[in-house]
C-alpha cells in the first residue's frame, strides 16, 4: 500500500516532477472548479460587503430583523436572538421555537462558548419505544406526537442573552410577534407548503394554519400565525417561563395528551441549555471553533481537516481524482468514530481529547491507501469497540437552517437550529401554533440500523429518558493565524453538515477561495455507511468519476443540491463579505453596505 504524504511532499519541493510521479495529480479539474454546466458558477455568487456589521440568513426577512438588531446598537448576541425568533415564523420548515440547537460565539476579547439547546428525551421515554411487533423502527420515531423531544430553543435564547445580550428582551422578540400578526407569503414558503402539502394535511391543527380549504398558500397570500404570536407575546413577557411553565406549557401538554405523545410540564419546567468547552482545533495555523458532543460536528469536522493536514491539497488540484479520493478516506475514518463514541457528554464518557489529537490523526492518516478505495467494512473505529464505562455524572435535518452574525466590535455569532425533518413531527400545538420536532429520531432508536439520513449508530446514542440525542450540527467560527475572526459559517442537511462545513473551511484555506466561491463550490459526502460518495449532480467532471471508480468507489450523483451555507468572511482590510447559499435562497444583509 502506497501511502501519499511523502509523494506529495516531493512533488510539493519538485523532487518527483522529472520522472513524471506527479503528473498524475494534474487534471482538468485544476484548472476550474466546477464541470461546465454546473449550477452555480463561482463569478455568479456575488458578496454582500459591509463594514459595521453582516447578517446572514436563509430568509431575507430574518436577516433584515438581526440587520436592524445591529444597526440599533445591539451586539451580535442580540442579533441572533431576534433572528432565531424571526426565522421560527417565516421558515416555519426549520425555524422553529418547538425545536433546538447549538450556539458558538466568539467575542472579540477572546472569549469563546458554546451553548448547548439540544433537546431531550422526556422522562417516560424507553429503549425500545419506536419498535414495532417484528423488532423494526416504527414511523412513529418520526411522525407524530411520539416522536417529540423536549424543545430546547427559547431556553438557548434566554440563556444566551442571560449571558451576553445588551438590548430588553422584549424588544428583541418583538420583531417576530409583529411578523407572526401577518407576512406576505414569498416565492420559498410557497413552493415549501406545495412541495409538503400531503404531509401538512395529516393533522389538523397543522392544516389550520398551513392550508386554506385543505390547500397550500400560494405566493401574495397573507400568512397570519395568530396562535404564534400569542405564544411569543408570553415568551417576551416572561422570558423563558413564558415558554416551559405557564400557558404554553399546559398547551404542550394537552397536545401530548390528545396524540398519545409523552412529554410533560414537568419534562420542560426541567430543562436546561447548558454552556459547554467548544471544541478547539489547528488547521494549517488558523483555529478552528466548533461544537462539542451532544453535537458530532466539532469532533468529526476536527478529525476530517486534521487528517487532510497531512497533504498539500492545494498542489493536487481542486476536485482532481486524488483529491477526492483523500477527501473521501479522511471522512470515512472520521465518521465510523462518530458513529461509534459519540453521543450526549452528560450520560457516555467522551473520548473527545484523543480523536482530536494529532497522534491520532497521524495513525489514522497512514491508514490511507493512496491508489484504493478501502471498503467501509475494514474501516473501523479508532480506539476499538465502544465500551460504557461507569459515570457520576446526572441522567437535520435538512429540517435544520443556519445563520451567521458579526457585528461592529467584531463578536461573531454561528447558530444552527432544528426540527429536524422538514415540518418536524407534523404536529403543531393547538392554541400554541408552532410545530414540534421529531429528535427522537436522531437517537440510535435500533443501534446498528439507520435512521432517516442512513447513519448507522450505535450504543452510545441509544435512548434513555432525560438523554440529549446526537446531532450532527456543526455551527463554526474560524479565526486567522494572528488569532481575528476570518470565517463563520454552518449549514442544515443532517450528516452532510459535517462534510459542508469542512469543505467551506477547505476551500477558503487550501484554495484561497473567497466567499462566493467557495459557496458556489460543488460538494461531496461519505459517511462511511452506506459506502458511497455522494456529489451534486454536475458537479465532479466525468473523467473524474471515471478514475475514482477505477479506485474502488462506488460513486453516485444525487438527485438534488447538497447544504444551505451561511458564510461570513471578514477580508484581510476587515470588511465582511457575507453569502446566503443559492442551493435554497436567502440573504446576506450588511449593516453598512460598501458594495
Amino acid at each position: 500500500m502506497r501511502k501519499l504524504a511523502l509523494s506529495f511532499l516531493m512533488c510539493a519541493f519538485g523532487t518527483l516532477v522529472a520522472t513524471g510521479a506527479c503528473s498524475r495529480n494534474r487534471h482538468p479539474a485544476d484548472t476550474a472548479l466546477a464541470p461546465a454546466g454546473w449550477a452555480f458558477p463561482a463569478d455568479q455568487v456575488i458578496p454582500t460587503y459591509g463594514t459595521d456589521g453582516m447578517v446572514s440568513t436563509t430568509d431575507r426577512v430574518a436577516s433584515e430583523v438581526g440587520a436592524e438588531v445591529l444597526r440599533r446598537g445591539g451586539n451580535a448576541v442580540d442579533a441572533a436572538v431576534a433572528t432565531h425568533f424571526a426565522l421560527a415564523v417565516v421558515n416555519p420548515e426549520a425555524g422553529n421555537i418547538g425545536g433546538g440547537g447549538f450556539m458558538i460565539v466568539r467575542l472579540a476579547d477572546g472569549t469563546t462558548a458554546a451553548l448547548d439547546f439540544r433537546e431531550k428525551a422526556p422522562r417516560a421515554a424507553t429503549r425500545d419505544m419506536y419498535l414495532d411487533s417484528t423488532g423494526k423502527v416504527s414511523e412513529r420515531a418520526l411522525v407524530g406526537h411520539l416522536a417529540a423531544g423536549v424543545p430546547g430553543s427559547v431556553a438557548g435564547m434566554w440563556e444566551a442573552h442571560k449571558r451576553f445580550g445588551s438590548l430588553p428582551w422584549a424588544e428583541l422578540v418583538q420583531p417576530a410577534i409583529n411578523l407572526a400578526e401577518g407576512i406576505v407569503v414569498h416565492a420559498r414558503l410557497a413552493r415549501s407548503l406545495q412541495s409538503n402539502v400531503a404531509d401538512l394535511r395529516r393533522f389538523p391543527a397543522t392544516a389550520a394554519i398551513f392550508l386554506v380549504d385543505s390547500q397550500p398558500l400560494r405566493v401574495g397570500d397573507r400568512f397570519v400565525q395568530r396562535d404564534m404570536a400569542a405564544t411569543l407575546r408570553r415568551i417576551a413577557r416572561d422570558g423563558k417561563d413564558g415558554f416551559y411553565r405557564g400557558e404554553t406549557a399546559e398547551l404542550i401538554e394537552a397536545e401530548m395528551r390528545r396524540g398519545g405523545g409523552i412529554m410533560t410540564r414537568e419534562d420542560l419546567a426541567a430543562y436546561d441549555a447548558p454552556w459547554r468547552d467548544p471544541i478547539v482545533f489547528e488547521y494549517r495555523e488558523h483555529t478552528v471553533i466548533s461544537m462539542p458532543p451532544p453535537s458530532s460536528g466539532g469532533i468529526t469536522l476536527a478529525q476530517i481537516l486534521n487528517t487532510l493536514e497531512g497533504f498539500d491539497l492545494h498542489s493536487l488540484g481542486y476536485h482532481s481524482p486524488d483529491h477526492v479520493h483523500l477527501w473521501t478516506e479522511a471522512a470515512k475514518l472520521a465518521f465510523v468514530d462518530r458513529n461509534e463514541y459519540l453521543a450526549d457528554p452528560d450520560f457516555v464518557p467522551q473520548p473527545t481529547r484523543e480523536l482530536v489529537s494529532e497522534e491520532y490523526a497521524l495513525r489514522k492518516r497512514a491508514e490511507i491507501d493512496a491508489d484504493r478505495a478501502t471498503p467501509s467494512s475494514r474501516v473501523l473505529p479508532g480506539l476499538g469497540p465502544f465500551a460504557r464505562t461507569a459515570r457520576t455524572a446526572r441522567r437535520e435535518g435538512e429540517n435544520t437552517t443556519h445563520y451567521s452574525i458579526i457585528d461592529r466590535g467584531g463578536n461573531a455569532v454561528a447558530v444552527t437550529t432544528t426540527i429536524n425533518s422538514l415540518y418536524g413531527n407534523l404536529v403543531t400545538v393547538a392554541g400554541a401554533g408552532f410545530l414540534l420536532n421529531n429528535e427522537m429520531d436522531d437517537f440510535a432508536a435500533l443501534p446498528g440500523t439507520p435512521n432517516q439520513f442512513g447513519l448507522v449508530q450505535g450504543e452510545a446514542n441509544a435512548i434513555e429518558p432525560g438523554k440529549r440525542m446526537l446531532s450532527a450540527m456543526t455551527p463554526t467560527i474560524v479565526l486567522d493565524p494572528a488569532g481575528r475572526v476570518k470565517l463563520v459559517t454552518g449549514s442544515p442537511g443532517g450528516p452532510t453538515i459535517i462534510t459542508t462545513v469542512a469543505q467551506i473551511i477547505s476551500n477558503v484555506v487550501d484554495f484561497a477561495m473567497d466567499a462566493g466561491a467557495s459557496t458556489a463550490a460543488p460538494r461531496l459526502h461519505h459517511q462511511h455507511l452506506p459506502d458511497t460518495l455522494f456529489y451534486e449532480r454536475d458537479g465532479l467532471h466525468p473523467d473524474v468519476v471515471a478514475a475514482l471508480r477505477a479506485r474502488g468507489h462506488d460513486v453516485q450523483a444525487r438527485s438534488g443540491y447538497q447544504g444551505d451555507t451561511q458564510t461570513i468572511v471578514v477580508l484581510p482590510d476587515g470588511r465582511l463579505a457575507g453569502v446566503a447559499d443559492p442551493r435554497r435562497g436567502g440573504a446576506a444583509v450588511a449593516v453598512r453596505s460598501a458594495r
